[in-house]
């Protein structure tokens, strides 16, 4: 038996106020009333940043060589497909995940009372123990400045 650790990271303006407005999705739950984040799928920073040490654990490269965002097929992508997907191509290539640890990186909205859905969701498609943290960059850089939210995810797979 083998394992390995993927680490991920994504991160997302929000959506400028002179386009449309989006809905906030943060590892495929919809936090009404919050704007959404820029982005040529939907932006879901988290399910994004879990695709990426999924795939990197896997060692199957990054999200942007399987999803490109210079393909137009991608626009608006539910990112918890495209997660799902990472997850059966890792399957196909004998690993499974053990668990993953995500960390939020964000001012504003409060992520507590959207944690256990999030958690949920994530674990529905992962198929293992999930951990979504939230923290703030405490006022310092864009982050702190809410012009964004970013996301590190960390994956320990096993061998089939």
């Amino acid at each position: 038996m083998a394992i390995r650790v993927g680490l991920g990271f994504d991160v997302h303006p929000f959506t400028p106020e002179t386009e449309a407005p989006r809905p906030l999705i943060l590892a495929g739950v919809t936090l009404p009333g919050e704007p959404g984040l820029a982005g040529h799928s939907d932006a879901d920073v988290v399910a994004h940043a879990v695709a990426d040490a999924v795939l990197g654990a896997a060692g199957l490269g990054d999200l942007g060589l399987h999803f490109p965002d210079s393909d137009p097929a991608w626009r608006g992508a539910d990112s918890i497909r495209l997660l799902a997907e990472t997850i059966r191509r890792a399957a196909a290539d004998g690993w499974h995940v053990v668990n993953i640890d995500c960390t939020v990186i964000l001012e504003a909205p409060r992520l507590a009372p959207h944690r256990a859905a999030m958690q949920d969701r994530l674990r529905s498609v992962v198929g293992g123990p999930v951990s979504v943290k939230a923290k703030r960059a405490e006022g310092l850089g864009a982050l702190g400045r809410r012009e964004g939210i970013a996301c590190y995810a960390v994956v320990l797979l096993e061998s089939s």
